[in-house]
């Protein structure tokens, strides 16, 4: 347990940044589900409506440091793709 006083407070933010930092990730994940979600319904539409609005999302969570920029640049090329090869067929 933190004894000083600077501990205490760095203690105190870690808890809150954790809170906030796991929240703003759930909602990523829920933005790619969204996405995943409407390619295996095979809706072109809803596919590409739901990847453009997910990857201005992971973006800022990249530049944030919530997701890695690879992470983040590795999702958004998988569901590009799918999306590109669902909106042909």
């Amino acid at each position: 347990m933190a004894n000083s006083a600077q501990a205490k407070k760095r203690a105190r933010q870690n808890t809150k940044r954790r809170t906030h930092n796991a929240s703003l990730r759930s909602m990523v994940r829920t933005y790619i589900k969204n996405v995943y979600a409407a390619i295996e319904a095979k809706d072109g539409e809803a596919a590409k409506a739901a990847y453009e609005a997910a990857v201005p999302v992971i973006d800022r969570m990249a530049d944030k440091g919530i997701l890695h920029k690879n992470k983040a640049a590795r999702h958004k090329s998988r569901m590009n793709a799918q999306v590109k090869t669902l909106s042909a067929a």
